[in-house]
């Protein structure tokens, strides 16, 4: 049912794109207003600084664009992205050594940041009711009682101001239509913090045409140590080296409140004092192909739109222009396209766009929102060098960062050995289901009590704790997971 003549999306990266996906059967004429000249192709951007760095699409995510976008996955593929079952094409090293290879409840599809956006462009360009406008810059917003009624922007031609019946926000992290409403007399909304000094870099490089015989793994996957003990810092940190499209990898280092290098120099000679050497020694049977990219804005950030008395009528917001979280987790794009898919769902039930339309949106998206707010929570408020809203006082932190890395191995163990614990450990990491659902599960609980007794007898089906100075194993132990 069509709600009205035009909507605005403001942005057009991967969270506007989605959205336009989500007006477009609702609405005669779709607007999306985006800052940038877009690439012809897969191409880096200045408004998505993020696309340097490794991107992992959730299956929450690949599921919520596949409703929007028919076929998108299939064209992801078809483009270059990888479908990996990471518990068999990753080598994984997390508590002291290297996990087993095992067949798993979970795929994923690798590619860039910017083959994905590449793809959705191609997807929303098939929509014949859908334009996009390059190089408009958003100025502000026109409202009339209660409701928003138009955008003004910047472009080439000069300014201008369009009316609309429904507006989109997905201007990001610093996107500024808080400050607009406040201006139009709509209080402050209310906003959840914590900033964990997450520091990530990343260098571009292509792979060798032959791949060494010894690497039967796609991805490499370096968590920080357990030790509490003396070590070197670069062992603190999350490592990554990533598969994506056109036979290239993305090698990645990350760290909690840690000095990170960005310099190339720099960058190869701390790679060689990671827990383990298979990091520099891949990176050495690589050829560089781009420069050192250093990211730090990487806060958890809630605006917490839903507790207004009376949110703007006709107004909508997906991605981090209302919840951005820690990019270490990789929930951005599957948290937006899942907003956006539900925007789609309330929208085909709306008779009408009044204030009901808009608490009862805001509503459902807070409950979506608070699977992957929690987990991020989970690990971030740990830190003692977090700040923000949700800092905990300093009893309660020592309590979380003494129990979630263990509890955490304790869930990755379990699931190495219990077919039932890996699935719901899945849907979780998927954000198909809370921790605290998968720590309700009677059967879940079971198994992480039979896995640490068959522990601590020294009886697990699988092992684990391999070398991680030596080569990571390539036995497949899938036969002695039990359900």
């Amino acid at each position: 049912m069509r709600l009205g003549k035009t909507a605005v999306v403001l942005g057009g990266s991967a969270a506007g794109l989605c959205a336009a996906g989500a007006l477009a059967p609702h609405f005669d004429h779709v607007l999306v207003l985006e800052r940038d000249e877009l690439p012809a192709g897969a191409g880096h951007r200045r408004g998505v600084p993020q696309s340097k760095h490794p991107h992992f699409l959730l299956n929450s995510g690949r599921r919520a664009i596949g409703a929007l976008f028919p076929g998108f996955e299939d064209d992801l593929i078809a483009a270059g992205g990888l479908l990996l079952m990471p518990s068999m094409d990753a080598a994984y090293l997390d508590g002291p050594g290297w996990s087993a290879r095992k067949r798993s409840a979970m795929t994923m599809v690798y590619g860039s940041r910017i083959l994905i956006e590449r793809v959705l462009r191609d997807k929303v360009r098939e929509l014949g009711n859908v334009v996009v406008r390059e190089g408009a810059s958003v100025r502000g917003l026109t409202t009339h009682d209660g409701e928003i009624t138009g955008v003004a922007f910047t472009a080439a031609e000069g300014d201008e101001h369009v009316g609309t019946d429904f507006v989109v926000d997905a201007m990001g992290r610093g996107s500024p239509v808080a400050g607009w409403l406040v201006a139009a007399g709509w209080p402050e909304p209310e906003v959840r913090t914590l900033d964990a000094k997450v520091t990530y870099t990343s260098r571009w490089y292509d792979l060798p045409a032959e791949r060494p015989a010894s690497w039967w793994w796609r991805h490499l996957v370096i968590m920080p140590t357990p030790d509490k003990g003396d070590h070197p810092a670069e062992h603190e940190y999350l490592v990554n080296f990533f598969p994506v499209e056109g036979n290239r990898v993305i090698a990645c280092m990350g760290s909690w409140g840690l000095e990170m290098p960005s310099t190339t120099d720099a960058f190869v000679e701390t790679a060689r004092r990671v827990r383990t050497p298979l990091f520099a020694a891949a990176m050495d049977r690589c050829e560089p192909a781009s420069p050192v990219h250093l990211t730090r804005s990487t806060g958890n950030k809630w605006r917490r739109y839903d507790r207004l008395r009376t949110p703007p009528r006709r107004l909508a917001f997906v991605g981090d222009s209302i919840c951005a979280f820690n990019p270490f987790y990789a929930q951005g794009i599957s948290s937006a396209s899942g907003s956006a898919l539900l925007l789609r769902e309330h929208l085909s039930r709306a008779g009408q766009l009044d204030a009901g339309f808009s608490a009862r949106f805001l509503a459902a998206q807070r409950k979506l929102l608070r699977v992957p707010w929690s987990l991020a929570m989970a690990r971030d408020q740990g830190y003692a060098c977090a700040a923000g809203t949700e800092k905990l006082p300093e009893w309660r932190r020592r309590i979380v960062a003494a129990l979630s890395a263990p509890a955490f191995s304790l869930v990755v163990g379990a699931a190495r050995e219990d077919a039932v614990v890996d699935e719901h450990f899945a849907k979780v990491f998927n954000l198909d289901e809370s921790l605290g659902q998968m720590l309700r599960n009677p059967r879940v609980l079971t198994g992480l009590l039979r896995h640490r007794v068959r522990t601590a007898l020294g009886r697990q089906r699988v092992p684990s704790g391999f070398d991680p100075r030596a080569e990571p194993p390539s036995t497949d132990y899938s036969a002695a997971v039990t359900r």
